[in-house]
């Protein structure tokens, strides 16, 4: 059951309801909150049980509405719109404008509870600012990503419907350790019970999840963004071997930790190691390596460097035949 169809959920929404339209009839509230009318006049009950002093009015023109006196908290969000907020923060997120999305909604909600002069300058900032789009972003479903949330917690398995970019789609039974915001992604931390590996996750490619009975312990000491980072590198279809002529020490601030391993190889080199999925765009990375490297295993990464050798080497004048023949050097 999710957060927005509990009894508590809905009889505050009632409640917000009644308040915002004084002689809403049963059969209106019903249809307002997806219920039948009997649903909506058992809501009506619970408010009144609480306390809350909802008076009734017969007649044509008759209905609900909240009594005098009452003094409503200044705003009352749903599960999805609060969790919404908080994944806008986190995230940047700029559907502010949009009432039917979580956050355009619950972002209404504020500005309505500010006093005047506060809300007229909130409302000019949000529908006037223009933001530029995070291209690279990715927000998941907010209620999946909530029983993530609430299972990292529990320290409970989930079974996750894993959507890949590329690849066939899976069940996958998952200890999820946590879920970690990065560059406007949300990825799942866990250890992955079918290739009895740690795992990242992209939480926007969950498609659904069910949490399981079975409970787990999660690693001592966990660093949910460091791990993150050392995994990103990890599980893709095509290897990636690549010696650098230069010290680890050296290699390491120009490499990302999500490209994969450096390990040093001698004095003077050192290794990097990793998996990737788009060859092309890994080597794109490497290009800014300001050292020689050798690729020594991936063979879908050297036909990458190679063709991007030669679109550079064709942009200057060189068509780069000769050189793209063999491993190249950067």
């Amino acid at each position: 059951m999710t957060v927005e169809s509990s009894p508590t959920a809905r009889a505050l929404r009632a409640l917000e309801l009644l308040h915002g339209n004084p002689g809403m009839t049963a059969t209106r509230l019903g249809e307002r909150l997806g219920v039948t009318e009997r649903a909506a006049r058992r809501y009506v009950g619970v408010l009144r049980e609480a306390g809350i002093p909802i008076e009734s009015v017969r007649g044509p023109y008759g209905g609900y509405r909240v009594g005098r006196g009452l003094r409503l908290p200044p705003v009352v969000f749903s599960g999805t719109e609060a969790l919404g907020l908080v994944m806008a923060a986190l995230d940047g997120h700029h559907d502010t404008n949009d009432p039917a999305t979580p956050v355009g909604s619950g972002l209404a909600k504020l500005v309505r509870a500010l006093p005047p002069a506060v809300a007229a300058q909130a409302e000019l900032v949000r529908s006037t600012a223009a933001a530029a789009p995070d291209r690279g972003a990715a927000r998941p479903d907010p209620a999946t990503t909530a029983a993530l949330v609430q299972a990292c917690a529990d320290r409970r398995q989930v079974r996750v419907a894993y959507r890949p970019e590329r690849g066939v789609p899976r069940d996958l039974d998952v200890d999820p350790w946590a879920v970690v915001v990065r560059h406007g992604r949300w990825y799942l931390v866990c250890r992955s019970h079918h290739a009895d590996a740690v795992r990242t996750y992209r939480v926007d490619r969950v498609a659904g999840c069910t949490t399981l009975e079975t409970t787990f312990v999660p690693p001592d000491g966990l660093d949910p963004v460091a791990v993150l980072e050392e995994h990103l590198a990890v599980g893709w279809p095509h290897d990636v071997d690549v010696r650098i002529d230069a010290p680890a020490d050296v290699v390491r601030p120009w490499l990302p930790r999500a490209l994969g391993r450096v390990e040093p190889d001698g004095p003077s080199r050192c290794r990097l190691v990793a998996t990737t999925n788009n060859p092309e765009w890994y080597a794109q990375q490497l290009a800014v390596v300001p050292a020689a490297f050798h690729v020594q295993g991936g063979p879908e990464l050297t036909a990458a460097i190679a063709g991007l050798a030669q679109r550079l080497l064709a942009s200057v004048g060189h068509t780069g035949t000769d050189q793209a023949a063999s491993p190249p050097t950067a």
